[in-house]
């Protein structure tokens, strides 16, 4: 990586480190086995959002070409949102593709990420699965997302009962309860729609 990069990546690093509108924000970051090439980030789910009180991790790879060329980023957290993949954790928006300009940075990304977590565009999907939930059953989106954000996110705030008790049925089946969680969710929660899928993998 160039030195110009360099320096200037260690510079926003240190930014989002030292500013209390981030910290407050339950936004931080470290360097990977301090690589400055790649940046775990930890984003506190949005109070007004399904995924409030959850810790998410991100990865950022910074490229040669950085500031000129965007980070790639994406989530490590498993996370229910129209706009990231709920299988790989690709992100859908637009700053981190053909909006992307030189004088954003780290900390722009992060908020930008965060914000985008309270405020979805199920027209513009990375997951079509969870789009299609959040447009033609909003609660259960909200209820899908307030699990998934618990379980994978360790969120404290109670969880429907209903889908506690469906994941503990298949477990009982003897499927794996991180599998159970995400056919159910692909399956609007509906019990003979995820064994279905499940055994016919």
């Amino acid at each position: 990586m160039a030195s110009l990069a360099m320096t200037r990546v260690m510079r926003e690093c240190r930014e989002v480190a030292n500013a209390t509108d981030i910290t407050e924000a339950g936004i931080h970051v470290i360097l990977t086995d301090n690589n400055i090439r790649n940046i775990q980030g930890f984003i506190k789910g949005p109070e007004d959002s399904p995924y409030a009180d959850g810790i998410f991790e991100v990865v950022m790879a910074i490229p040669d070409q950085y500031p000129f060329a965007p980070p790639k980023v994406r989530f490590v957290s498993r996370i229910w949102h129209p706009n990231i993949s709920s299988q790989t954790g690709v992100i859908c928006l637009d700053i981190l593709k053909d909006k992307w300009a030189a004088s954003l940075t780290i900390r722009t990304v992060l908020l930008s990420i965060q914000a985008m977590m309270c405020s979805p565009e199920a027209s513009d999907p990375q997951d079509a699965v969870v789009a299609r939930q959040y447009i033609t059953n909003f609660d259960m989106f909200k209820a899908t997302a307030k699990y998934w954000a618990a379980y994978f996110a360790q969120s404290k705030k109670d969880v429907d009962q209903i889908y506690r008790e469906k994941v503990f049925l298949l477990k009982e089946m003897g499927i794996n309860e991180t599998d159970a969680v995400v056919m159910l969710s692909c399956s609007d929660w509906k019990l003979d729609e995820a064994v279905q899928c499940i055994f016919s993998q």
